[in-house]
């Protein structure tokens, strides 16, 4: 059943040392099984390329039998693999937008140092390969508004978000209310960066024949609290950013002049990890804490 195991958690992972932190081996412990796999199936099963450790078509074609054996000696043994959180020092992958570095991020690194003080979380950024590395297990889990992941992925919705405009405290023009002509008048900071829902304002701004002037645009959502402070720019942003900037820079948040369509935060994670024990106790800590029903 071990060497089952290593099979799948190395198809999954595409990597040796991977497989071996998830099953709780030893990386040589891992190599040794797969030697004996090898023999057993005479085949290498397995191949070192620059995207990691993937199949032969002898293993690829293995997968389907070999995970159905794994299940049913799991079944008649009663050995499920299993997570415990107080003294597991596994590493946690867990892509975000920067939207959820400012929304997700302390709150979960107090929880996870709390109820599993050993446990490293390492997070990555959203990139075009995210789907490829939630499907690797290179990633765990990804958190934040990414429309790209809604097919192929399991998801849950958090919470739903809508847009707040952000301006410095001392804005010369713009003081308790934002109006149509002031955001028409007024240069705005486009945030490039995923998950910021930007394409939902653009959307809505066309449909309804505005222009806003662009005077700067930005790849990163950190930092824009500071800048807006300490300019005359406006940003239009989610409104739990928007909630935050305040609490960190001299911004204040206003209500849009134009009614801007809500957006869900979500977090996504690959079927091949659905019943897995520790992205199962990961999903279930990050919805305890940000869940809204």
């Amino acid at each position: 059943m071990k060497l089952l195991a290593v099979f799948d958690e190395i198809y999954k992972t595409r990597s040796v040392s991977r497989a071996g932190e998830n099953l709780g081996m030893a990386q040589t412990s891992v190599s040794l099984a797969l030697a004996r796999l090898r023999l057993i199936f005479d085949d290498p099963l397995f191949v070192r390329t620059g995207e990691g450790m993937l199949p032969t078509p002898r293993a690829a074609a293995l997968v389907p039998q070999l995970r159905a054996a794994l299940e049913l000696l799991q079944t008649a043994t009663r050995q499920q693999p299993a997570f415990d959180p107080a003294s597991s020092s596994r590493t946690l992958r867990i892509a975000m937008t920067d939207i959820s570095h400012l929304e997700f991020l302390p709150t979960l690194v107090n929880k996870v140092t709390n109820a599993a003080p050993d446990v490293h979380i390492e997070v990555l950024r959203i990139t075009p390969d995210t789907a490829k590395l939630l499907e690797s297990g290179e990633a765990d889990l990804a958190i934040g508004y990414m429309p790209e992941l809604e097919s192929g992925f399991y998801q849950q919705k958090l919470f739903d978000d809508g847009f707040a405009c952000v301006v410095g405290q001392q804005h010369p023009q713009i003081k308790q209310r934002m109006t149509q002509k002031m955001f028409s008048n007024a240069r705005h900071v486009r945030l490039a960066a995923p998950g910021t829902g930007n394409e939902i304002v653009e959307q809505e701004l066309k449909r309804r024949g505005v222009r806003r002037k662009v005077a700067l645009s930005l790849p990163t959502l950190p930092g824009v609290g500071n800048l807006l402070a300490n300019t005359e720019l406006i940003a239009t942003v989610p409104q739990r950013v928007a909630q935050t900037l305040v609490k960190i820079a001299h911004v204040k948040a206003l209500a849009p002049p134009y009614a801007f369509p809500e957006f869900s935060i979500k977090q996504h994670w690959h079927e091949r990890y659905q019943h897995d024990p520790a992205n199962r106790w990961l999903r279930s800590t990050v919805a305890e804490l940000f869940l809204e029903i």
